[in-house]
């Protein structure tokens, strides 16, 4: 087991920025605004030849039981009895306060080894306020710097102590979803999977029900969350690292500076994800916001599946989940087929169906076309219905292969690349996708021109 850190602290010293810091990415969101965050996030960390598992937390304050803040406590809560050692963290230019003195004895009372760190200690002012931290009887305040990078050397020799012998090898976040080793079983693999959606459509609820406990904190306010935050699930025996997203509203509703900081991190999401889940309130469902968010995850190059949620409050009709397939294919042809599931993530119905339908889509993501079955494929395709004749001349389609899987995409040689018209693209593409059963996902078809053999050799002179 991975050895585990907890920063914790009241709102707004710096505990993000620390995050962000020993992760060596941004991805925690920071803000002058207090308490930006409101789950837990984990994240692999490396301080010199240390490497840990680090735990940011939401601020610790105080509130009305049930609230959203005392709720919000609770998570820092779990996250310090899952570590080893907690980072008290305080604001060194703001001095001590009340808050984080009662907090002190808060982190005295987990009985666990405490790093006082004095935050923003840049100046003179950061040193009156590092020296008042000895008040709170932690032992000696590490004055460090998360913004600039400063007296980290201080705070590894701090932590080194109190950390067994490192080990050689961390994971990264993210990997690169196009570098794959050719002879490795994928369904080993953790599929990754994106959560995405417009506000309150009940991502949060969906995953906390895939989980068995309130990992995510859920609330009827829209905007509850603001990071994404990545889980590990194992469903089945199946392996998935999912990520709970912001809701995505209209560009031109988002005023908020922190609000597009939440935009562009579930866009992040989208991008390394594998397949991407687009959750739907089934009292509103297809609106424009979605169109949009289904044509941003095709554009991606990324596997979909639709959730219409809540669909508990809809009542049993057969036509109803009819009409969600005739709805889905008639707005949303770029994807067509695409799976769709109908699901409760609050009761907890449809759950099953849904975490098949997202192993079907990641298995027709990386699908390979035989290249014997392709070119029988595309002789046929075209014989029925050849290009059309541009400027009285004919366009000439060579051959087709496939160059990548994740998404399947393919290249085709012609004689005149700029000439084939989007429309012919699109019956390929359409003719593809029906013939090799590729539903849902994005297919690509790239053009490229044929060389010329005799193009080097001058004409002769009549």
């Amino acid at each position: 087991m991975s050895f585990t850190i907890a920063i914790i602290g009241r709102p707004n010293v710096g505990k993000s920025t620390l995050f962000n810091r020993l992760v060596g990415q941004k991805l925690a969101l920071v803000d002058d605004e207090p308490g930006v965050t409101r789950d837990r996030r984990e994240g692999e960390a490396r301080l010199g030849d240390l490497e840990f598992t680090i735990i940011d937390t939401a601020g610790l304050d105080e509130g009305a039981k049930g609230s959203l803040t005392a709720r919000m406590q609770e998570q820092t809560e779990a996250a310090i009895g899952l570590a080893d050692v907690l980072m008290f963290v305080i604001d060194a230019r703001a001095g001590l306060t009340p808050n984080d003195r009662a907090f002190a004895d808060f982190a005295r009372r987990a009985n666990k080894p405490v790093i006082l760190v004095a935050n923003k200690s840049e100046g003179k002012q950061g040193d009156a306020g590092a020296m008042e931290a000895y008040a709170l009887g932690l032992g000696e305040p590490i004055q460090i710097s998360a913004e600039h990078g400063e007296g980290l050397g201080e705070l590894y020799d701090a932590l080194r102590p109190l950390m067994p012998e490192p080990v050689d090898d961390v994971a990264d976040e993210f990997d690169d979803d196009d570098v794959i080793d050719p002879d490795e079983d994928i369904s080993k693999r953790p599929i990754r999977v994106a959560i995405v959606g417009r506000p309150n459509a009940g991502k949060s609820t969906l995953i906390n029900h895939l989980l068995g406990e309130e990992r995510l904190l859920t609330s009827a306010e829209a905007g509850t969350t603001r990071d994404s935050i990545s889980v590990e699930i194992n469903w089945q025996g199946r392996d998935f690292r999912v990520f709970d997203t912001a809701g995505l509203r209209r560009r031109s509703r988002i005023e908020e500076k922190l609000e597009k900081l939440s935009v562009a991190d579930a866009l992040r999401a989208v991008r390394f994800a594998e397949v991407v889940v687009l959750m739907m309130d089934a009292q509103n469902k297809f609106e424009e916001q979605d169109l949009r968010i289904a044509d941003l995850i095709e554009r991606e190059g990324r596997a979909l599946v639709i959730a219409v949620n809540k669909w508990d409050l809809m009542g049993r009709q057969a036509s109803l989940i009819a009409g969600l397939r005739t709805d889905a294919d008639h707005l949303l042809p770029q994807v067509r087929g695409m799976p769709i599931v109908a699901v409760s993530g609050l009761m907890g119905e449809g759950i099953d169906r849904l975490m098949s339908a997202i192993e079907e889509a990641y298995a027709v993501w990386n699908r390979r076309v035989p290249t014997a079955a392709l070119n029988r494929w595309f002789e046929q395709t075209v014989d029925a219905n050849p290009p059309p004749a541009v400027s009285g001349r004919r366009l000439k389609l060579n051959y087709i292969t496939q160059a990548k899987a994740r998404p399947p995409s393919f290249v085709l040689f012609c004689s005149r690349a700029d000439a084939v018209p989007q429309s012919y693209l699109r019956y390929l593409v359409n003719s593809l996708r029906e013939f090799f059963e590729l539903p849902g996902t994005p297919v690509r078809i790239t053009l490229r021109e044929k060389a010329n053999p005799f193009a080097h050799k001058r004409r002769r002179p009549s």
